[in-house]
């Protein structure tokens, strides 16, 4: 009786749902995160998060951002700013300050939010993704940090 309009198909690479890079506890970080791939961050951030992955936020890492997108977000540590995620766990330890967005929402005993839920059955993450071939490129160039730069400087 019912029937379900069938939704199309596009060839977009499924995300990463393991972590490849880490944050070390003593580092300091401040930019823009952008990419594909899963992140552990154990150390302190500051900018913004664009990732088709995983996110990991550990029990010392502390990340303050305007806005965290990420198919899968694990908070164990803090996160002020808000989270726009297809799947958001909040672990025992974890603590967020701002609101969500999300489709699958986990929290153990003892987790922390303050800010609004919002669940959504579908969320448009818009990340970029970065082709294959100029991956080992895009890694090496540095992050933007918001730098200064003399006004008279040119880049080509």
């Amino acid at each position: 009786m019912f029937r379900k309009t069938p939704t199309p198909l596009t060839a977009v690479a499924p995300p990463t749902e393991r972590v490849t890079s880490v944050l070390g506890a003593g580092i300091n970080w401040q930019g823009n995160l952008r990419g594909s791939g899963g992140i552990r961050i154990e150390g302190t951030f500051e900018g913004d998060i664009a990732i088709r992955g995983m996110v990991v936020i550990g029990e010392t890492g502390r990340v303050t951002c305007t806005e965290l997108r990420s198919n899968t977000v694990i908070v164990a540590g803090s996160v002020r700013g808000n989270i726009l995620a297809e799947k958001l766990e909040i672990r025992s330890t974890g603590r967020v300050w701002g609101d969500v967005t999300t489709t699958a929402f986990a929290t153990e005993e003892g987790a922390f939010l303050r800010g609004q839920v919002r669940m959504e059955e579908r969320i448009e993450l818009e990340l970029e993704i970065v082709p294959e071939e100029t991956a080992d490129t895009e890694s090496t160039r540095p992050v933007e940090t918001g730098g200064n730069q003399s006004a008279g400087s040119k880049e080509g």
